[in-house]
Formats: C-alpha cells, structure tokens, sequence
C-alpha cells in the first residue's frame, strides 16, 4: 500500500496556491507526513541590463517571501504537522521538478489558476510541466471559488483503463478511501468508433446487426465491470465502499461528468506515455480533466518521465 511521508507544495501566493495548502495539510494529517514549503522566487525583470542575475537577488527579497511562505502553513502547527520553508530562485516549474527529486518527495501539492483565458496560459506554463515530469504522484487544486469538494475526501472516483498508470493510481486512491473512511468509485470509460452519448439506435439498424450490436455492448460492459470488481480486495472493499462503474463517451467528459454526478471530491488518473503521441493523449484526456474539473485531481505516472 502506497505510503505518503515526504509532500512538496509551492505556492505563489494566490488564492488558489493557499487553497491547495489546506489539501496540503489534511493529507500529510492523514498520513503522518511532513510538508516542504515551497516558493520559487522568479523576478520578472531580470533580463533588463543593469539589474542582478538571479543569483544575486536581494537577501531583503529572500527574507521577504520566505516568511510570506510561512506564513501560508500557519495552521499546520496546530495539527501537529511539520513543516519546512524552502525558497529557491528561478523557473518555478523547473524548480519544483528539482525540489521534489531532491527532497524525495512522495507527493506534490499545488494549486491550478482557472480553466480559461490567461489563466488558462499559466496552467500551461507550470502545472502542466510538472504534471507531465513530475516523478511523484501529482494532486491538482482548484481555485475556492471554483471548488465543490470538501475535506476530508467522502467520495473519490478513480479512472480505470487498466494501464500501469491507471493501476497505481487505483492502489493510491484505495488507502486515501481509507484514511478518510470515503466512498471510491471506480470509472472505466468505453470508447466507441462513432460518437456517444447517445447510443446508436438499434431500431434505426438491421434487425441482425442490432441484435449482434447490443449483444457486443452487453459483453463489453460485463467484461469491464468484473475486470474493475477484480481489481480490489476483501480488504479494500472491508475498510471503504467500492462501486465499480462503466460508461460510454469520450473519456475525460465521462470522467467530469461522472465526478459532477456523484460531487466528488477528489479524481484519481494515470498519466501514462512520454512520446510525441501520448503527450497528445495527455493534452486531451489528463490534461483536459485538471483544467476542467471542480474539485482536486491526483495524477500519477507509470514510469519515470524524460528530463
């Protein structure tokens, strides 16, 4: 069972960065873990001739946003978590690359900006990067004014589609259903050559074919509903509720709608792949659930991304 001891959470100072600070502190609650406080302080103007290269950034800056990042866990204290305060100079997502390899980081917690406009570009520009070379499992935060979720977690959803990926993210979600005495639904989405929803209708085809047709959607989602149900163990299913569950579409919108349905409050997905293809896959099915989505998102990768 996956353990969670070391977490790393940047914050820049937003809204959203300390909304993920809560989320932060719950989980390393949960857990027994620490968390690193991280900032990553990136002057702006540092290209301008005659101004300081970053790294001879004023020690009155430094002092500065190093007690602005305390400040952000105060509240850690009282539940008895420990934290540490790190500021580093520099690009934040390279930044929090390095930081979480170095400080052997378990889990990384940090806040999204929004699903649109230029908020939408900042997502991009440093979420995105961590989420897709992160080598620990990643938990997104939304916004609190765009969240729906709670804590503690009650209602998990995990997207299943068998994959490595997909699997470990099964095992992490199985223990955060436990910790938090929550309810995890497990999601696997079928994806049809035609669009759907709706399903084809079967009064509009042949006779023969429809009956071929609604015997094979029969025996696909039977297949996939004891493959999830296999997944588990006595165990699993002793400490929490599991219900597994099929639907038919496009899978990050069956994923987003899935989660509105049932108000979840946390979304588990593998990120799987590191090639050209696959980070196409991500752009349109991860990606799109973390911009998307109203409530956190832990993503996980099956194997080591390229630097």
């Amino acid at each position: 069972m996956p353990t969670i001891k070391r977490i790393l959470c940047p914050v820049d100072f937003s809204d959203a960065s300390r909304h993920a600070v809560d989320h932060a502190i719950a989980i390393a609650r949960w857990y027994n873990a620490s968390i690193t406080a991280f900032h990553v302080y990136h002057p702006i103007v540092t290209a301008v001739p005659g101004l300081p290269p970053l790294d001879r950034v004023p020690e009155a800056d430094l002092r500065r946003v190093y007690a602005e990042t305390a400040a952000c866990f105060e509240g850690a204290s009282a539940h008895g978590v420990c934290v540490d305060v790190i500021v580093d100079v520099g690009h934040p997502a390279a930044q929090i690359l390095v930081r979480s390899q170095a400080a052997d980081s378990d889990l990384i917690v940090m806040g999204t900006h929004g699903a649109s406009g230029f908020e939408h570009l900042l997502l991009g520009s440093v979420t995105e990067k961590v989420l897709r070379r992160a080598l620990c499992p990643v938990l997104t935060v939304p916004p609190q004014t765009h969240a729906t979720s709670t804590l503690p977690f009650k209602r998990l959803l995990c997207a299943v589609d068998f994959s490595d990926s997909s699997l470990r993210g099964l095992e992490l979600a199985c223990s955060l259903a436990k910790e938090s005495d929550a309810m995890l639904t497990l999601l696997h989405v079928i994806e049809w050559p035609w669009r759907e929803p709706p399903a084809p209708i079967l009064e509009d085809l042949p006779s023969d074919q429809a009956a071929a047709l609604a015997e094979f959607r029969r025996y696909v989602e039977k297949s996939a509903v004891e493959r999830l149900r296999g997944l588990t163990t006595e165990s699993d299913r002793g400490h929490c509720v599991i219900e597994p569950r099929v639907a038919h579409g496009k899978a990050y919108t069956e994923i987003l709608r899935t989660a509105a349905i049932e108000r979840a409050d946390l979304i588990v997905i593998g990120v799987h792949g590191r090639n050209a293809a696959e980070v196409m896959l991500f752009g349109s099915t991860t990606n799109q659930v973390v911009r998307r989505a109203t409530c956190p998102v832990l993503t996980l990768r099956d194997q080591p991304a390229d630097t």
